[in-house]
């Protein structure tokens, strides 16, 4: 199960921090690292993040990306730059498993399945974290503790490469959902693009009212810190992100504005129950959010799923998982036979787990429950 050898594409924020996470584990595999800047290779050769670095033109890196090249590759690039990087890495003939980061899915999917079938393996995936600093100088190996790290599984995803990357981000110490990649792209509009543009715009705001020299920016509390803390990230990065997903961030901006609309009306109307109501319930769904996300094993349940070992039989699984507005937290495949397996699911209490089981069944599968044992 474990990768002996991996390479990080992009030795930024999140490629740095996803080599530092490899370091750290018990069993730390070699990593190397490619990127367009030596100042950067260099400083992730001497924080120790990775062992070797080569610039993207090298010798190394058309080594580490070729037929006998390295056993996973993390690209850790922009989504616009990854679907690039998919078709290099489909000329070099890497026969491996393929990994990336990118916040939007929909392209870099499409790209892999016409770049990567019957080559190597891509399994889509997402980290659900970051910070408004930039650069390998501020990678952190703890980055990902505790977040949520998506995994976008497809009709053709190989079931071995999805298990293996699985369990080596759950290492990191991720919580690991897997969502369809198309609905990947809508729900992180809103919860992450949409949230960026946001503070940006509270950020240009406060700016116009500033005055001539900026000095009522001074006054700025801690409240607006924290609220607009994601609008000092990189720019260049935030406009990719944007414009890799425009249909959906446009459309959830849209939404935010006539939801603040409706807010500016009962202000207007000086609608004190609507308005507590509208605040009471934005209240609500925020304490609602867990600070923690490892759950006591007594709300844990086993689903087990009898299946033939194919290609993309995971990715069924996973997806009617998501639809379901379930959580897994654990997946294994205990092999029967040559030809069929048991997928072994352990979910958490989210989401519908009786309606998940449901569309198992409507799809041809016999799934067992049972609570999870101590």
């Amino acid at each position: 199960m474990r990768f002996k050898s991996v390479a990080i594409v992009g030795v930024g924020l999140i490629g740095g921090s996803f080599a530092a996470a490899l370091k750290e584990l018990p069993v730390a595999p070699r990593v190397v690292g490619i990127d367009v800047d030596p100042v950067g290779l260099e400083t992730a050769l001497a924080r120790g993040l990775i062992d070797a670095g080569s610039l993207a033109g090298g010798l190394g890196a058309q080594e580490w990306l070729g037929p006998q090249g390295v056993d996973l590759v993390v690209l850790a690039t922009p989504a616009h730059h990854v679907v690039s990087w998919i078709e290099r890495l489909a000329i070099l003939g890497y026969r491996g498993v393929v990994t990336d980061v990118a916040s939007t899915k929909a392209g870099v999917i499409s790209a892999a399945e016409v770049s990567l079938t019957g080559r190597a393996a891509f399994v889509g995936g997402h980290p659900m974290a970051g910070s408004e600093r930039s650069g390998v100088d501020a990678a952190n190996a703890d980055l990902f503790r505790g977040a949520y790290y998506v995994l976008t599984p497809s009709h053709s995803t190989d079931v071995d490469a999805y298990r293996r990357v699985h369990a080596l981000v759950s290492e990191f110490g991720c919580r690991v959902v897997s969502v369809d990649p198309a609905q990947h792209d809508e729900v992180v509009a809103i919860v992450s693009h949409v949230p960026h543009v946001a503070a940006s715009a509270l950020v240009d705001l406060a700016a116009d009212h500033s005055g001539k020299d900026g000095e009522l920016l001074r006054l700025a509390a801690g409240g607006f810190k924290d609220t607009t803390r994601v609008a000092a990230g990189s720019p260049d990065l935030w406009t990719g992100i944007c414009l890799d997903n425009a249909d959906a961030v446009a459309g959830g901006v849209e939404e935010l504005r006539d939801v603040l609309g409706e807010f500016c009306e009962m202000l207007r109307l000086r609608d004190a129950e609507g308005l507590r109501a509208w605040l009471a319930r934005a209240a609500e769904v925020r304490r609602s959010l867990p600070a923690q996300w490892v759950p006591a094993t007594t709300r844990l349940t086993e689903v087990v799923v009898p299946v033939l070992d194919r290609p993309g039989v995971v990715a069924e699984v996973t997806m009617a998982a998501s639809r379901a507005g379930c959580n897994i937290e654990a997946i294994e495949i205990d092999h029967v036979s040559e030809a069929s397996a048991h997928l072994v699911i352990v979910m958490t209490d989210e989401g519908d787990i009786t309606r998940f089981v449901e569309m198992l069944r409507s799809i041809g599968y016999a799934p067992e429950v049972r609570p999870l044992e101590s």
